[in-house]
């Protein structure tokens, strides 16, 4: 399989779980292309082409052209200088052709607050006015750039293309598989207690691993013999939303939270509110969104892969 190749079949995976929807994703196309056809000859220079067919703005090749044939793939969590210096030391022995890592690197990480912009029609669609879901996600937008400008973005990617080693990110569209899987799970199954939704993530084998490695899923907010009421799994849209969004998910009828993590100050928040919240866990949670998205891109050609950084290929 050609590097673009693998490319465009994980965008697409993400398209088809994205939580919003086809036809919201294809009007945020329709902004894209209104938006470029408008700039000035010198403005275009700077835009980000990729938006046009892409979505995610965390997901991007960082290095090495598309054309490049890709069996061999070494895929972590995280993905930095050491683990591309493993990368570039396992060649020796067997030929990497690709290095993914799922959280953003290089000017994917930059750019990555982009993409919660999504977090705002997500919120609209469980109940929340999408007046008061575009303003608090505007606002946690702000504040996540703020953080991520100092950064020294180019690390990584730079590390690869000294190394000359295939490099890309793939993280939205794994985090949407793994949102649209557990809601679907959710729904389907109709857990009464929230020690019964428990329950059903424990059973996936995602999470029995990471249970057997003392970070499996855990009910941090409220109590296992609760009723659960309307649960809302929120895994995807970049990061953490605002911490202020707990009242108003609790007006439009939500109870339990899935999540995959949840800082202090959003756990405040959310006590306030008498929510349930279940943390599926972070890395679990990202490894299951990795196996759902390659079983899709296999079912076009198989890669072999190797795991690092806490990646575990289960396949399905």
């Amino acid at each position: 399989m050609k590097l673009g190749k693998l490319y465009e079949l994980a965008v697409k995976v993400g398209i088809d779980n994205d939580p919003r929807g086809h036809a919201k994703v294809e009007k945020e196309f329709e902004k894209a292309k209104k938006e470029y056809a408008q700039l000035k000859d010198e403005d275009r220079k700077s835009f980000d082409l990729e938006s046009l067919s892409n979505p995610y703005a965390d997901t991007r090749i960082l290095n090495g052209s598309q054309d490049k044939q890709v069996k061999t793939v070494l895929l972590g969590i995280d993905i930095e200088a050491p683990e591309l210096l493993v990368a570039d030391r396992l060649s020796q022995k067997t030929k990497i052709d690709l290095v993914i890592a799922h959280h953003p690197e290089g000017f994917a990480y930059a750019g990555f607050y982009e993409v919660m912009k999504m977090q705002s029609d997500i919120l609209s669609k469980i109940g929340v006015p999408v007046g008061v879901s575009e303003g608090l996600t505007m606002e946690r937008m702000r504040e996540v750039e703020r953080r991520v400008m100092p950064a020294n973005h180019l690390r990584a990617s730079d590390t690869a293309r000294l190394l000359g080693v295939n490099f890309m990110c793939i993280h939205t569209p794994a985090d949407n598989c793994v949102a649209s899987y557990l809601q679907h799970l959710m729904d389907e199954r109709i857990p009464e207690t929230v020690g019964d939704a428990l329950k059903i993530l424990k059973s996936v084998p995602e999470y029995k691993f990471a249970e057997l490695n003392k970070y499996g899923p855990k009910v941090i907010l409220g109590d296992a013999k609760r009723s659960c009421g309307k649960i809302f799994v929120d895994m995807t849209g970049g990061t953490e939303g605002s911490k202020e969004i707990f009242p108003r998910l609790s007006s439009a009828g939500v109870s339990t939270l899935v999540c995959m993590h949840l800082s202090e100050e959003h756990f405040a928040k959310a006590k306030n509110e008498n929510i349930n919240v279940i943390v599926a866990g972070h890395i679990s949670s990202d490894n299951l969104g990795l196996n759902l998205l390659l079983d899709q891109i296999e079912k076009k050609e198989k890669l072999s892969i190797l795991e690092i950084s806490g990646f575990r290929r289960i396949k399905r």
